[in-house]
């Protein structure tokens, strides 16, 4: 416990001896409030955090659905898609058949130990899916994983 104890000289209690905040006889106040920004930052955060996973939408194409179990992948894999009229997407970008094995062998770069997922909808071809599998093998790449949907239990 203890006390303070100030002469009314120079301490800053009084009426005349030190400067206030916001008082009449003191300049400008060079002070920054961070709250306002604080709060704009917090409620910036949040809607990115929100709209981000919304953004990664891809090609749309409707799954299969099994009972698997996801994997867990550490890296973005290179994903190749096969929509219901047929058309192929690597990543997001249209090609075609013909032009998938330099892609994948320009695209490289760690090896063809890189992973490689083939989402193809349920109304394609199976041909046109088994074509981009023998290209991606054509290639040089050795782990292709076909990507399903989660069965949802009713």
């Amino acid at each position: 416990m203890g006390m303070a104890v100030s002469s009314g000289k120079g301490g800053g209690g009084g009426r005349r001896g030190g400067r206030r905040r916001g008082g009449k006889g003191g300049g400008p106040i060079a002070e920054i409030n961070v709250t306002p920004m604080v709060d704009v930052m917090l409620v910036l955060l949040i809607i990115f955090m929100v709209a981000a996973p919304l953004m990664t939408v891809g090609v749309p194409v409707d799954l299969p659905q099994t009972k698997a179990k996801e994997m867990n992948a550490e890296t973005q894999p290179i994903t190749i898609s096969v929509n219901k009229d047929g058309a192929i997407y690597l990543q997001e970008t249209p090609i075609q058949i013909d032009e998938l094995i330099p892609k994948l062998q320009a695209i490289s770069k760690t090896g063809y130990e890189e992973r490689i997922f083939v989402r193809g909808d349920m109304n394609a071809g199976y041909g046109t899916v088994m074509q981009v599998m023998a290209a991606i093998s054509a290639a040089g790449y050795k782990n292709i994983g076909l990507v399903t949907a989660q069965k949802q239990d009713k």
